[in-house]
């Protein structure tokens, strides 16, 4: 007699069952999906987080805020959607529609805020 391959209880019925029910079997897939996939979690989560505080932290179309704040709140700026490249060379990096850029003002570490534009799908 063979066991549940979640579950661990006995099976009953055909022969080469491999789950008591559904639920074992469901069960089963979603563990080892999280498994095979946690890299994809781990980067998915973050890019929420870091969405969530951009969002909180954004009033306007441009604003600027301490580096610390959002480094504090746990916003990771190694995790973006994508970028725009000004034409001035400027680099601003997004997550979804708020975008960020490193900015050093009066010798303190900052971060220049922005909303996605329709003009920087263009370039």
């Amino acid at each position: 007699m063979e066991n549940c391959a979640y579950c661990n209880s006995p099976l009953t019925g055909r022969k080469g069952k491999r789950f008591c029910d559904q639920y074992c079997k469901s069960a089963h897939q979603y563990a080892n999906r999280k498994v095979k996939e946690a890299f994809y979690y781990k980067v998915d989560r973050q890019l929420k987080i870091n969405r969530k505080i951009l969002k909180k932290y954004h009033h306007s179309g441009i604003s600027k805020i301490r580096k610390e704040e959002l480094l504090e709140a746990g916003f990771n700026p190694h995790f973006f959607t994508h970028y725009y490249k000004t034409m001035h060379g400027n680099l601003y990096l997004f997550c979804y529609e708020y975008g960020f850029m490193d900015l050093q003002k009066d010798g303190e570490p900052k971060y220049l805020m922005v909303n996605w534009q329709d003009y920087m799908a263009k370039t």
